[in-house]
């Protein structure tokens, strides 16, 4: 999985280097090519996104009646809560620091489209939004019902869909993103904005170490405990995080580490690290958050509504935490929900890809890194509520 991901950024990052490089070059007729190949792209990546909300989320739930218990509902809320917190630093900062970036939408392009020559559109089979309340309707109603036979047949569901994102999805994101790219630096729009990346990228890396700071601190008092105590011991899990980009690497050697620490339950800490690292993605949310806001006032020259951003961020939440095991899981289980709620288009989402495809290696470090203190909360809770963690095993995730 290590190699998987590393090979996916990197092709990310040749097709905007790619994209670029055609777009100075091309003329008309070669864009006139690209902009029917961009919007079907666009329509398959669009066509999958219900399809990922219900393959993901309504086995997620279902799985609950097997783990159902106090400490499995603490842990839940907790991942939730931690998200949501994070996605609201983010847009915090984002309200504030973005208008101070200048950030305006660029006019004086050098050269307008052509037409496009053709355009096939393929509508998804439902909404977003409708996808995303038949998962949860369908889920419960499994588990109200007992059906083994649905249930199973939706493990099954999950498998089909996991592979068309492997198979499908993840290998034509480097071409939807070069010919977004391509477009942009043929209008002449592309140069005047990378100083306005690099902000995004120093503002969005200190927002990770402020949320994760949060965290620590406030499980440490909660506990009772110094939160270095905890922290300390996750020195070699940062610097796999941050040399790998991987959870599952991650993942072990912070399952190695906690081990070490004596301030963790243990039955709590081997029940709680493995768990987390499936459902608590606060570094992922945080990144498609200030994405979201920055890539629509560099676009549209606004950002988003705070009404629109409060609806979003709940929902956000749900989806980081029934986020598929693959490479910025979050953030393409996410896309359709961008486009709904905030407006964002394929040129948005594809500035969006590619950022977060940068920062993959701080938002990892982020995800993994704060499990710890997410479970110091809940040692020290179930110390003083005298909770027993489940004996059930989880599966690790990646993202």
């Amino acid at each position: 999985m290590k190699r998987i991901l590393s090979n996916t950024t990197v092709k990310l990052l040749l097709g905007v280097i790619g994209g670029i490089v055609i777009g100075l070059v091309a003329n008309q007729t070669v864009i006139s090519v690209i902009l029917p190949l961009k919007h079907i792209l666009s329509q398959v990546i669009f066509f999958l996104i219900p399809l990922l909300i219900f393959g993901f989320i309504t086995p997620a739930i279902t799985r609950l009646k097997k783990n159902a218990s106090k400490l499995l509902g603490r842990s839940l809320l907790l991942a939730y809560g931690s998200c949501i917190g994070s996605a609201s630093l983010a847009a915090l900062v984002g309200y504030k620091m973005i208008p101070l970036l200048n950030i305006s939408p660029t006019t004086d392009t050098t050269q307008k489209l052509p037409d496009i020559l053709f355009q096939l559109d393929i509508p998804p089979l439902m909404s977003v939004l409708s996808a995303l309340v038949f998962a949860f309707l369908l889920g419960l109603s499994i588990i109200w019902v007992k059906s083994d036979k649905i249930e199973g047949a939706l493990y099954e569901f999950q498998d089909l869909v996991f592979v068309m994102v492997k198979k499908i999805l993840i290998p034509i994101l480097p071409f939807f993103i070069a010919a977004n790219f391509s477009i942009l630096a043929y209008e002449g729009a592309l140069a005047s904005r990378l100083p306005i990346f690099l902000a995004i990228l120093l503002i969005t890396i200190l927002c990770h170490i402020s949320w994760m700071t949060i965290l620590y601190v406030s499980a440490g008092l909660y506990a009772k405990v110094n939160p270095w105590q905890v922290l300390k011991y996750y020195g070699p899990v940062i610097l796999t995080a941050l040399g790998t980009q991987s959870s599952a690497a991650s993942l072990g050697v912070a399952i190695e580490q906690t081990k070490k620490i004596p301030v963790l339950k243990s039955d709590v800490r081997d029940f709680a690290i493995p768990l987390f690292g499936n459902i608590h993605f606060p570094g992922s949310i945080l990144d498609v958050v200030f994405l979201s806001l920055a890539v629509s006032q560099l676009l549209y020259g606004t950002m988003p509504d705070l009404s629109k951003m409060l609806i979003f961020i709940p929902l956000l939440g749900i989806f980081a935490i029934a986020a598929p095991g693959l490479p910025g899981g979050t953030l393409i289980t996410s896309l359709g929900l961008i486009h709904a709620v905030l407006g964002i288009d394929d040129a948005g989402i594809a500035l969006m890809i590619t950022i977060f495809a940068l920062l993959d290696s701080f938002g990892t470090t982020h995800n993994i890194t704060s499990d710890g203190a997410l479970t110091l909360f809940l040692s020290a809770n179930s110390d003083k509520n005298n909770i027993e963690s489940d004996a059930e095993k989880t599966e690790v995730a990646v993202e």
